[in-house]
């Protein structure tokens, strides 16, 4: 299938085109997915082309719409809801734990909930505690519920495909500093399978695990690391859950060193989720104790100066991959500065993925 290179917004957008297209009872509902600014560019030119009675504009009352979208599920439409921010389905927290994940369950398989929930993440300009968390294991603590979070602008377009297709309710984390980056991207319609990760780029010295923007700063890590001697195996999970463990269960085999990279929290984290799962399975294989590479435990600050120094880089993976091979380590802190921008990513196309 031939590619073409596109932004991972604008990979989001086909896949709406497509799944809309395809499937009359495709609709999509959230704040702001009508209005120019169109989510980022990714509903861009849905309402013109599918009409207002499946594109449209929410009441700021996401419980609320949350039981609607579940109820027309329920009735056989494939309802898509895109939140500006995730913090901002926490209020809809009981519709979607309590009834849409729990439904198959309570009525034997006889009933699904085919909604997709798109979830807004990352950085930027100051947003603070309360617009700045990546609480994609919450979500992945639930039973029912899916969570993807892809950090390609390819994967972007068929995880988002599988996830409209999905008879279950799938939570789809969408990273804020991914929406501008570019890659290759099939043409036309495809599906990637939910659950399965993805070795991005093979090595052989330590593998590196990371997903959505992580995935990215791992990659430019395993660069840095090349450059010193270092082989990275870096594996891109884009699936939170379910995942299949066995790919990264035979990297470490080979590697017998193992990373994990995440934009949560740590304490409790899906970092540790995927360090518990490879001990369990191949402790025996592991040549030093594995690394997670998170956030800190601590509320996102608001400044600039010191929201620099709370978020993760490639610069902090590389140290960690360093110290496990008994290589002199740099201060992972010395290149970064209280002034630096908060919302440049650097990144331009990803057309070696």
């Amino acid at each position: 299938m031939p590619n073409h290179i596109i932004t991972y917004a604008t990979a989001l957008n086909e896949a709406m085109h497509e799944c809309m297209g395809r499937n009359e009872s495709v609709q999509l509902l959230g704040l702001g997915v009508d209005d120019p600014a169109a989510v980022f560019g990714s509903t861009r030119g849905l309402k013109e082309k599918y009409g207002s009675d499946r594109v449209f504009d929410i009441p700021i009352s996401e419980a609320a719409v949350m039981g609607v979208a579940i109820g027309a599920a329920l009735r056989g439409m494939r309802p898509i809801i895109a939140h500006l921010r995730l913090e901002f389905a926490l209020l809809a927290t009981d519709q979607i734990v309590n009834q849409a994940a729990k439904w198959r369950f309570l009525f034997g398989e006889r009933a699904r909930v085919p909604v997709t929930v798109r979830m807004v993440v990352g950085r930027g300009w100051g947003q603070s505690p309360q617009h700045a968390q990546s609480l994609h294991a919450w979500y992945a603590h639930i039973p029912g519920l899916k969570v993807v979070a892809p950090a390609t602008p390819s994967d972007a377009k068929g995880l988002l495909t599988s996830a409209v297709e999905d008879d279950g309710p799938v939570i789809f984390i969408e990273h804020r500093w991914l929406y501008d980056v570019s890659g290759p991207v099939p043409d036309g319609y495809y599906a990637t399978p939910i659950g399965f990760p993805k070795i991005i780029r093979p090595g052989q010295d330590v593998t590196i695990v990371a997903s959505s923007y992580m995935s990215l700063e791992a990659w430019r890590a395993a660069s840095d690391l090349q450059q010193r001697g270092v082989s990275a195996e870096i594996i891109d999970m884009r699936t939170i859950s379910p995942f299949d463990i066995e790919p990264i269960n035979e990297s470490v085999r080979r590697t017998g060193r193992l990373i994990v990279c995440d934009q949560g929290t740590r304490t409790c984290g899906f970092a540790g989720e995927i360090i518990c799962s490879v001990s369990e399975s191949i402790r025996g294989h592991l040549k030093s104790p594995p690394r997670r590479i998170t956030l800190p435990d601590a509320p996102v600050p608001s400044a600039r100066a010191l929201s620099n120094y709370y978020y993760p880089q490639k610069a902090h993976i590389t140290a960690a991959a360093l110290e496990m091979v008994g290589l002199q380590s740099p201060n992972p802190w010395s290149d970064i500065r209280p002034e630096s921008p908060l919302d440049v990513t650097n990144f331009g196309s990803l057309e070696p993925f």
